[in-house]
């Protein structure tokens, strides 16, 4: 039996269903001998009998020597290799080529990308003897690969390599992935929309299984897939099994991300975005970081002297619309982040969604949620901003507008008018400073848009 939270007891009767999942989960795999300089040379020494080879280019070739037997592996059995640019968000070049057959198990995508990272720097004096070993003070940007594949158990899960000696390793995995194939191998019906469980589902036997996620024996699965696939599928390309097992090459995992979701599914659609954009103009404000830092006992926690590159934890809120159906609202303390977050309409979840949201998703409409009074082009992306500059005394600028709750005590009131689906006539009323009245229209004729903005001034303007 889940905890229940004030939330979700109050919104009880508006609800099909609800369940907690572990989602996200990335372990850090890390060769604890490679940790310390005086480590790596006793591990370098346990491979090669002798450490009077060990410089900078040595290892510099064993990151070479790794990607060319990765290629040529690749080449011989036909994996795809991308080359991933700055930016790429890479498990979105992995879902083109996650395989149809159902029955696929392994390596089906590797993608190479440069990232930061730890580098030992190897000094000599004159006589050509170790003086010291050491990571560089600048971490340089280095070749990782990010290998794809299909588990049993986990379905996709991705390895981060680092291409360098000791080679640590990030093992990314997904608790929805591992709990909907629980389901099916015990014949539990599931319906699943992306990354979370729709209606359809018997959410009491999701959670069922979801709860065997956050039990000690957890750590065995966990332990588990690493090891099927970490020195079998991307460790083998820099060491060979003879080489690991000489030199004594072992991995040992801690925890670098978790993910813990509790999912509420509204039975209408309309009503889930109503209460969350509500929530969310009613908590933003009055949540103030001064309240986070009393309720996190920021302030009362002894002060300590942070090492070099180290952060202090950090105290921030924040609202992110990363697309026009998707409203993030975030509190970070640390490490340690709190988040909700709506998964588009309730009423869409047939298999021909994401075709559908291609299809609409396209020409000029209002798909910016942070101001009524932008007009975005899709997919492109391009967008026009109005924004209102007062020339006397008071705000001199805002470039945000958008229906709120009185009592944030915003400049604008905005009255929402006619707004077609596709964006080819919307409308708004809105009053600004001192008495303004604004009628905005637009309208489409293809890519082109044509706005017109009517200023009045009437002092008896009441938005509803």
């Amino acid at each position: 039996m889940n905890p229940t939270d004030e939330l979700s007891s109050y919104y009880a009767e508006l609800l099909e269903g609800s369940y907690d999942c572990v989602d996200r989960v990335v372990l850090n795999a890390y060769f604890p001998m490679g940790q310390t300089g005086g480590g790596l040379r006793t591990w370098w020494r346990q491979l090669h009998g002798s450490d009077a080879n060990l410089n900078d280019g040595q290892l510099r070739d064993m990151a070479g020597t790794l990607s060319r037997r990765l290629r040529a592996y690749c080449a011989r059995h036909k994996v795809p290799v991308i080359d991933a640019e700055a930016g790429q968000r890479k498990h979105e070049l992995a879902e083109e080529h996650l395989p149809k057959d159902p029955k696929f198990r392994g390596l089906f995508l590797v993608i190479t990308g440069n990232a930061p990272a730890p580098v030992w720097e190897v000094k000599r004096n004159a006589q050509n003897q170790i003086i010291e070993v050491q990571h560089r003070r600048k971490w340089p940007y280095v070749k990782h690969y990010y290998f794809h594949l299909i588990d049993a158990e986990w379905g996709h899960v991705t390895l981060r390599l680092c291409g360098y000696p000791p080679f640590g390793t990030q093992v990314i995995l997904n608790g929805h992935e591992w709990v909907e194939r629980q389901a099916q191998r015990q014949q539990v019906t599931v319906a699943k929309s992306g990354n979370c469980f729709v209606e359809g589902s018997d959410f009491a036997q999701v959670n069922r299984l979801a709860a065997r996620l956050q039990r000690e024996s957890a750590i065995g699965k966990l332990a588990a897939v690493c090891e099927r696939w970490l020195y079998s599928s991307a460790l083998c390309f820099a060491l060979t099994r003879e080489e690991q097992q000489r030199s004594g090459f072992h991995y040992q995992y801690s925890v670098f991300q978790l993910e813990l979701s509790r999912n509420l599914l509204f039975v209408r659609g309309g009503t889930m975005d109503e209460v969350y954009q509500k929530l969310i103009d009613r908590t933003r404000q009055p949540l103030e970081l001064e309240h986070l830092k009393t309720i996190f006992g920021f302030r009362h926690r002894p002060r300590q002297k942070l090492k070099w590159g180290r952060r202090g934890p950090e105290v921030a809120k924040e609202v992110q619309a990363h697309s026009y159906d998707l409203t993030v609202f975030k509190v970070r303390w640390g490490n340690l982040t709190l988040k909700i977050y709506d998964k588009g309409e309730r009423v869409l979840r047939t298999p021909q969604y994401r075709e559908l949201q291609k299809r609409v998703a396209r020409g000029w409409n209002t798909w910016n949620t942070t101001s009524v009074l932008s007009h975005a082009h899709l997919p492109e992306g391009f967008a026009i901003t109005l924004g209102l500059k007062n020339s006397g005394t008071g705000l001199p600028y805002q470039r945000d507008f958008f229906q709120a709750n009185p009592t944030l005590k915003r400049n604008e009131k905005v009255r929402l008018g006619p707004h077609a689906d596709d964006g080819s006539y919307t409308e708004l009323r809105m009053a600004w400073g001192a008495g303004s009245a604004y009628l905005v229209q637009s309208a489409t004729a293809g890519d082109d848009l044509f706005i017109l903005i009517n200023l009045s001034y009437r002092s008896h303007f009441e938005p509803h």
